[in-house]
């Protein structure tokens, strides 16, 4: 009896090891290598960045390409003004669509910078609310002020995914004809402003 509970744990363990031998499968192999594969394109993408100077500018595959299709209804407060949707862009004249949260800390120190473009009448707004509270987006609203012409409310986010979002806040140039030609990833900065954005725009009125 004690040889046959001797030899019990030497034959599992002999049976673990074969079977650790043995090659792994390749679905098995692939689905390890894929986040291997996905860290290395997002390393590749930062460093991109880097080495080009422009921190918020990230390749997007809607680059001159028509805005995707969404319809959004308004933000808590804002309802007089309606919603947002695709059919608001492209109507001959350039435009930002800023994504913004009332939960976004880098959302509240862009949005001066928003505010004063708004008042200055440079370019119009177009505001894409994700994810927020409606009561907590009405409140930064009325405390910060609304730069939009018009902004809808992405309670689920999936307006978001259309755009390509990665997080907030993100701002879009719209050309005149509705296709997306410029995305800014993060907070937009003054020198965002000047340097690419407002040269842009005007490129794209010509």
């Amino acid at each position: 009896m004690a040889d046959e509970n001797t030899r019990a744990p030497a034959q599992q363990q002999a049976a673990e090891e074969e079977a650790a031998a043995r090659p792994v499968p390749a679905l098995r192999r692939l689905r390890y290598l894929v986040p291997v594969f996905l860290f290395v394109a997002l390393a590749a993408a930062l460093g991109v960045q880097l080495l080009t100077g422009e921190p918020g500018k990230v390749p997007s595959a809607l680059i001159d390409r028509p805005v995707p299709a969404f319809a959004l209804p308004p933000v808590q407060g804002f309802e007089e003004a309606g919603g947002f949707q695709t059919a608001d862009l492209g109507r001959g004249e350039v435009a930002l669509v800023n994504v913004f949260a009332s939960w976004c800390g880098p959302c509240r120190v862009e949005h001066p910078l928003l505010m004063a473009l708004a008042e200055a009448g440079t370019v119009p707004l177009y505001g894409i609310n994700y994810k927020d509270t409606p009561a907590d987006a009405e409140r930064w609203l009325g405390r910060l002020g609304n730069p939009y012409r018009l902004m809808g409310a992405d309670l689920d986010g999936r307006a978001a995914i259309e755009w390509g979002v990665y997080g907030v806040p993100e701002t879009f140039v719209v050309d005149g004809a509705g296709r997306i030609r410029h995305r800014h990833i993060g907070v937009l900065s003054r020198h965002d402003i000047d340097e690419t954005i407002l040269p842009l725009i005007e490129e794209l009125r010509g």
